[in-house]
């Protein structure tokens, strides 16, 4: 049974039809990216899928629920969460809070028992700072739990966001280009961080412009072209598909599809 199933998801801003009729489904914990030229319609249909942007057309299933239209507080509550392109943190807060914000959607307490400080609430809250804590560990950022956010690195800044969606304790995980502006070190880091949630039953949906990571890591590919689907299938099958290099990949992108090949 698929975890995601998108079906003929389209969207018009202002007349330009941005993405028109998408289908795929995402099985759990499969790695499926979405490629595509700049302007092809990906961000725009994480957009819909995250309840970001209202589709036009279609519907979004998770888990067999129809979730189309669903804000993003609901959709996390029924476990879907998402990073995006251009960082979403709380540079001023240390790196342990920003993570434990994501715990806190799933506290079940009154605000009354909160602004009383009671035994309840404050085992909660320790609870949350245990699974943070873990949460940086795992990303590699356990040693910059106390420092400010705005002070880490860029691929340190990518790691807490992923962290910080892993909070929210996922079924589906969507990430808009976690690898975008980190050097080869930092990408194999998220490159590994990505298959162990995988590994672990966490399904992801992945915009990556890094090809390489993208062919190593995925179990299935969907290439968009002007917002429509023109490919789908397995990585080596893709980047020998004759539209997408025309469209996108290049000649690399048989070099690409015989990594550790």
């Amino acid at each position: 049974m698929s975890l995601l199933q998108v079906e003929g998801l389209g969207i018009d801003f202002g007349g330009l039809r941005a993405v028109n009729d998408v289908s795929f489904s995402l099985k759990a914990g499969e790695i499926v990216s979405v490629i595509g030229p700049n302007g092809a319609g990906k961000t725009t249909l994480f957009n819909m899928i995250s309840g970001v942007y209202l589709p036009g057309r279609g519907r979004i299933l998770l888990a067999g629920e129809d979730v189309t239209g669903l804000g993003p507080h609901l959709l996390a509550e029924r476990g879907l969460s998402r990073t995006f392109q251009n960082l979403q943190i709380f540079q001023t807060m240390t790196v342990l809070e920003n993570v434990t914000v994501g715990h806190h959607l799933h506290e079940r307490g009154s605000i009354l028992a909160d602004l009383l400080g009671l035994p309840g609430s404050r085992l909660r809250s320790q609870a949350s700072e245990a699974g943070a804590r873990e949460l940086l560990k795992r990303v590699g950022l356990a040693q910059a739990a106390e420092r400010t956010a705005g002070s880490l690195s860029y691929g340190a800044l990518k790691r807490l966001e992923i962290a910080r969606a892993l909070a929210l304790q996922p079924r589906v995980l969507l990430l808009d280009e976690p690898a975008a502006g980190c050097n080869a070190v930092e990408t194999e880091e998220i490159d590994h961080l990505i298959a162990e949630v995988a590994a672990e039953g966490v399904s992801i949906l992945l915009v990556e412009h890094d090809m390489k990571m993208v062919m190593r890591i995925s179990n299935h590919i969907v290439v968009l072209d002007h917002g429509e689907k023109i490919a789908e299938g397995e990585p080596a099958a893709v980047a020998r598909n004759p539209r997408v290099i025309e469209a996108y990949l290049g000649a690399q992108a048989v070099e690409a599809a015989d990594v550790d090949g």
